[in-house]
């Protein structure tokens, strides 16, 4: 078999993985209802917030200052991402851990790849739909003015993202893999990179040195790039400055997580104890 027919039974495999997650999501309805309670009590809070900050004191965009809710709301979709897709690898992994399938599943003349991407793939399609309907609701309550020209822009900033994303995902399923309970630490690690990112409250407010950091930190800079996009209508050249600083840090950081899974793996199969949980 040639690469190319491979890869193709590879992909063929995929649609499981989606059939199962779409399944199991259909048989828990009441999660999709108190993820979006969830997501409504978050909007309202930050709304009476939203009425304490001084508007001279958010960042302008495009030559004015920004509201907090549409600042806000930005900070929200991008702390979504990275929460879903951070924690889904660890969680399928931990979830086969449980129930015994971990160890058939990886025997399976399947690639680690092909398991990792098809774990994941549910949440490519759904996190997407409900963070476009997320924004749309929010936009007709709160009357929010976002420039339709930015969601382009705003979509290639989050695809360049999601490698960074993924890869903290695969540290955090290989710390499971070892450790059973250690993907908190990974959380942990992606929590603080999400309040120190400018998410909620402006990185004016800072010290300088965190104000710095921010420049090379993937979540500031996407939080930004998004930002300018939706509210301030930059251009191309300002999408192509952040994406410098994404691409190869989230290539990065990819590359670290294969590593680090495949280090866990290894190990697992080495002492035999894949299978426990």
């Amino acid at each position: 078999m040639n690469a190319l027919s491979a890869a193709v039974v590879e992909i063929g495999k995929v649609p499981a993985f989606l059939r199962r997650d779409l399944l199991i999501a259909l048989s828990y309805r009441m999660s999709f209802v108190s993820e979006l309670i969830v997501l409504g009590a978050q909007m309202a809070v930050f709304g009476f917030v939203g009425r304490l900050v001084d508007p001279a004191r958010l960042p302008a965009y495009g030559g004015s200052h920004a509201s907090y809710m549409e600042f806000v709301a930005i900070g929200m979709v991008v702390s979504l991402v990275v929460g879903v897709m951070t924690g889904r690898i660890a969680t399928a992994m931990r979830q086969e851990q449980l129930q015994g399938t971990l160890e058939s599943l990886l025997a399976t003349p399947t690639r680690l790849s092909t398991v990792q991407f098809g774990s994941v793939a549910f949440d490519l399609i759904w996190v997407p739909v409900r963070l476009a309907l997320f924004l749309l609701v929010v936009v007709l309550t709160f009357g929010l003015d976002f420039e339709a020209g930015g969601v382009i822009k705003s979509v290639v900033l989050l695809l360049a993202f999601l490698p960074f994303v993924w890869g903290l995902g695969l540290v955090s399923a290989g710390a499971i893999l070892t450790f059973r309970r250690g993907g908190n630490a990974t959380a942990l690690v992606g929590s603080v990179l999400g309040v120190f990112s400018g998410a909620y409250f402006p990185l004016a407010l800072f010290p300088d040195w965190l104000q710095a950091l921010a420049e090379i930190n993937p979540f500031a800079v996407v939080l930004e790039g998004m930002r300018g996009a939706l509210l301030g209508g930059t251009g191309w050249g300002a999408l192509a400055s952040d994406l410098i600083i994404l691409v190869p840090t989230s290539l990065l950081a990819l590359f670290a997580g294969m590593l680090a899974f495949r280090l866990a793996l290894a190990r697992e199969h080495r002492n035999g104890t894949l299978g426990l949980y």
